[in-house]
């Protein structure tokens, strides 16, 4: 089991911001970024947490709070979320193992969906909006890099 320990400092904080850069991606796609959608982040963190023991990575990985990563913009959200997104995910291919590795692609689609849903208009739950969707494709393919 790969846990927190086999990682450097740097690599963990890689590892730690996936997630919740996938949620500022997703949420930054249609104009947002409100305490809503770092709720619903948050929400997605306590409920993994009450899952302890079935993926040691992700149990280190949700013991602290998601720690946001601001962006001046929109457009450096998604182009360096995405990049940072992509080597978080080499790096967990080469130090864990692929069990690991799908709980972590897969937790991450879930904070950005989840994150991306969080969005009311006019008091209301609004579905995911088109550049919403959009986003979570590239945050997926971001996670499943094509072969070179």
């Amino acid at each position: 089991m790969t846990g927190k320990a086999d990682f450097t400092e740097e690599e963990w904080e890689l590892v730690c911001e996936g997630p919740p850069t996938a949620g500022v991606v997703a949420v930054s796609a249609s104009r947002g970024g409100s305490f809503r959608e770092s709720w619903a982040i948050a929400k997605v963190y306590a409920e993994a947490r009450k899952e302890h023991g079935t993926n040691q990575l992700l149990d280190d990985l949700v013991a602290d709070k998601p720690k946001t990563k601001r962006f001046g913009s929109a457009e450096e959200a998604e182009s360096l979320g995405l990049k940072r997104l992509a080597e978080a995910v080499a790096l967990l291919q080469q130090k864990a193992g692929p069990g690991e590795v799908s709980g972590y692609k897969h937790f991450t689609l879930d904070v950005a969906a989840r994150a991306a849903a969080a969005h009311k208009e006019k008091g209301a739950m609004a579905s995911v909006s088109a550049d919403e969707r959009e986003a979570i494709e590239k945050i997926a393919a971001s996670l499943n890099p094509s072969p070179s």
